[in-house]
């Protein structure tokens, strides 16, 4: 992504095999596109490897979603791994929007997922993941596989976010311990920062924590400051009570960071 004149465009675009970006959209002005990664497969099976590689240009702002959910499929005993890599640099001045939808983890899928974000000392992001082991609705959960999800988010080289989470000999005990995933099949975070010290964040963390009791997830979903970014986690057995949280707290911080409104892609309400 570049940014030319105030306008943010799209630089270049290339991409090998069935997974690629649509034209950009511009439902808040010309500075701020929103694009749609498409994989027309849907699914990710024993041997896929996914790369995805961003760069945000200085003064360059972008909003990047999917139009659906990934799914990584049963894998056979012994067959190769199902991978998926992101790794996005934002440049000085610049902001990321990074909001993938759900990553739905089939019972025997054998799963690596690594996402890294470096950001410019004076760049920004608001970001989310949310990951759901087994198909919940259906009463089928994640009793046999692997799963080893890294996602990094730097500043000048240095880390700021580091969450990681691997199910591998220790599914079935991590998965129902208190300390672990507490049986929940659904778990996600959300950052956005680094927020501006002018900004009222005492009351933004009010408002953040009345969403979540509106919505009645006391029990799945909380929000705090830490440092100059906001954290918020989901653990329940909903991905759209999880998007649906992160939504409204992106509603609520989004003037503090950009000073402008939240303008949902329109992908989302197909």
């Amino acid at each position: 992504m570049l940014n030319v004149e105030g306008i943010t465009k799209v630089k270049r675009c290339r991409h090998i095999g069935p997974l690629y970006i649509q034209k950009p959209f511009y439902p808040e002005g010309l500075q701020h596109p929103h694009l749609y990664i498409l994989h027309p497969p849907g699914g990710v099976v024993s041997g896929d490897d996914l790369n995805i590689k961003i760069n945000v240009g200085f003064n360059a702002g972008c909003l990047i979603t999917t139009p659906g959910a990934s799914r990584f499929y049963n894998g056979a005993t012994g067959a190769p791994l199902q991978k998926q890599t992101v790794n996005i640099d934002v440049a000085k001045n610049a902001h990321l929007e990074w909001f993938p939808m759900e990553t739905i983890i089939y019972d025997g899928a054998r799963v690596e997922l690594s996402t890294k974000i470096n950001l410019a000392s004076t760049s920004s992001v608001c970001v989310w993941d949310i990951c759901c082991t087994g198909l919940p609705a259906s009463g089928q959960g994640f009793l046999d596989g692997r799963l080893d999800q890294k996602f990094m988010v730097f500043t000048e080289s240095l880390p700021v976010f580091v969450d990681r989470l691997n199910l591998d000999e220790n599914l079935k005990t991590f998965s129902a311990s208190n300390a672990g995933l507490r049986g929940a099949a659904v778990s996600g975070f959300m950052l956005l920062g680094p927020m501006d010290d002018g900004n009222d964040k005492d009351g933004m963390v009010l408002s953040l924590r009345e969403v979540v009791e509106k919505e009645g997830l006391q029990s799945a979903a909380s929000i705090t400051e830490l440092g100059k970014f906001f954290v918020g986690r989901y653990l329940g057995n909903s991905a759209f009570d999880a998007r649906n949280i992160f939504c409204r707290w992106w509603e609520i911080l989004r003037p503090g960071l950009l000073g402008k409104q939240a303008v949902w892609p329109r992908i989302w309400s197909t």
